[in-house]
């Protein structure tokens, strides 16, 4: 399965929906479009992943890295609505704790 990625402005936040699998081959894309979307449009970032159906350690990385540079800009970054599967390996890795989770985009967006 691919990847497809939509960015739109949501309140004072940034919006990415994320649909698919983001492993090694299709984490490019995500870090591309998060980079974009911090340094254009907000440095509040809510990654919507409702739709998201596997992640792997390379999709770990992009979520760090966003992280990382929305706060260097002033901002943050939520997760919204993971699904299971997504929402054990940010539990198993702690990444839950660093990145705030919420369980829809509303909340998240809500929360800045």
């Amino acid at each position: 399965m691919k990847l497809r990625l939509a960015r739109h402005a949501l309140g004072d936040a940034v919006v990415v929906a994320v649909e698919g699998e983001l492993d090694l081959f299709t984490a490019p894309f995500l870090r591309d479009e998060v980079r974009d979307a911090i340094k254009q449009d907000s440095a509040r970032l809510v990654l919507d992943l409702q739709q998201l159906s596997f992640m792997d350690s390379s999709g770990l990385s992009v979520l760090i890295e966003a992280w990382r540079l929305a706060t260097g800009e002033g901002g943050g970054v939520s997760l919204a609505a993971p699904q299971a599967p997504v929402a054990r390996i940010l539990r198993t890795t702690g990444l839950d704790r660093r990145i705030k989770v919420y369980s829809d985009v509303d909340t998240a967006v809500g929360e800045f």
